[in-house]
């Protein structure tokens, strides 16, 4: 525990200033400032490289609660560019915890600010929508804010970014199946939280993780039984890698499954186009319907751009017809997609439920299934 904080500003590009107080490490950054609704889950938030270059602000006012533990990071390190709480946990209370969040933030260098109206930046951020932001702390806080507003300004935009190359493993490497062998599938890491695999893993599939810059023949060198492309950061209409590859995969009817950055590939690969959010969905308690059972699920998202495809219709795409099989409830988002011609589908949240509500596991089956119908069971590796 911290025993005394020094000085920190935080710093939106319209010039809005909060003052608060240092949390984690001393210094300075800048990113996107986005905000997440979960309650709980921030050690997976932190360790999920889809928040790569974002500042992350928590709407729930007590954070650090529960500290940190070995078990529950979903990647090898911290990915945000920044962390902002308002009352940060004295000390952790937690019988898994190992260590207390803020001491892991400033172990691993990341810069955050605590002490500060979090509800009134989140309504800030909700009317004005997601923004470039720094955080400066200890020295440099002494900076006229006129020059810091300048480099909070001159940051990168996060629309036209291509990102999923730079959080992406550098190497490939498997996931072993939990009991018998069922199917091989290639999974392209855009950024693909660690528990991604395992959920699949568990339902005997050998997961082959690629790196984000893998190509087709990469893939089609594994002879895999399905293909699956995980969530990330940045703009899907950077992607262009991405959406090449995902053409060749479908053109070759091998089945598909993506999730979040996935969901936005497949749309782009069928010619629909997509849009930057106003602030995202960020969080664990996102609502959708599932348009074919009219089912709702409680999610976990993170995602700040979005499927542009009408609801409610078939669509015609390069690779036969397509439609909308998720919507949200809060605001009519596209939330998934489903090509009826080739056996391919998506949807734009976490059905790995790290951290989060395990409403959306059956995805993981309704890939076996999609794997299943296009290679007879008998044939199953």
């Amino acid at each position: 525990m911290r025993l005394e904080r020094q000085p920190a500003l935080l710093i939106l590009e319209d010039g809005r200033t909060f003052a608060g107080r240092s949390y984690g490490a001393v210094g300075s950054t800048v990113g996107e400032a986005v905000f997440s609704t979960g309650m709980t889950g921030y050690q997976e938030t932190l360790t999920d490289p889809s928040y790569h270059r974002q500042v992350v602000v928590m709407t729930a006012p007590h954070v650090g609660n529960t500290g940190v533990n070995g078990e529950d990071d979903e990647s090898h390190r911290i990915w945000v560019s920044g962390f902002v709480v308002r009352d940060p946990a004295l000390r952790p209370s937690s019988w898994r915890s190992t260590a207390s969040l803020e001491g892991e933030l400033e172990r691993q260098g990341v810069v955050g600010i605590c002490e500060i109206d979090t509800r009134a930046l989140t309504r800030h951020l909700r009317e004005r929508g997601s923004m470039k932001v720094g955080i400066f702390s200890g020295d440099v806080a002494d900076t006229p804010v006129e020059r810091l507003i300048d480099r909070v300004v001159s940051q990168p935009a996060m629309a036209g970014s291509a990102l999923a190359a730079e959080v992406s493993a550098d190497e490939p490497y498997v996931v072993r199946p939990e009991g018998e062998p069922r199917y091989r599938v290639a999974a392209l890491d855009l950024g693909i939280k660690g528990m991604t695999p395992q959920r699949m893993a568990e339902r005997g599939l050998e997961v082959h993780v690629l790196p984000a810059t893998s190509t087709f023949s990469d893939i089609q060198a594994l002879s895999p039984d399905a293909v699956f492309m995980s969530n990330g950061p940045g703009d899907p209409a950077a992607a262009e890698h991405e959406v090449g590859v995902l053409r060749e995969v479908l053109g070759a009817r091998i089945p598909f499954f993506g999730i979040c950055f996935g969901n936005q590939i497949l749309g782009r690969a069928l010619g629909l186009g997509t849009y930057k959010l106003k602030y995202g969905h960020r969080g664990i308690n996102q609502p959708v319907m599932d348009l074919s059972t009219r089912k709702v699920e409680i999610t976990a998202q993170n995602h700040g751009f979005a499927v542009d495809a009408p609801i409610g219709e078939d669509l015609d795409t390069p690779f036969g017809r397509a439609r909308v099989s998720h919507v949200g409830l809060n605001d009519q988002v596209v939330e998934g997609l489903e090509c009826l011609d080739v056996p391919a589908f998506s949807v734009q949240y976490h059905p790995e439920a790290a951290a989060g509500p395990h409403d959306a596991a059956y995805l993981f089956d309704r890939f076996i299934d999609l794997i299943g119908a296009a290679q007879p069971e008998e044939n199953a590796r």
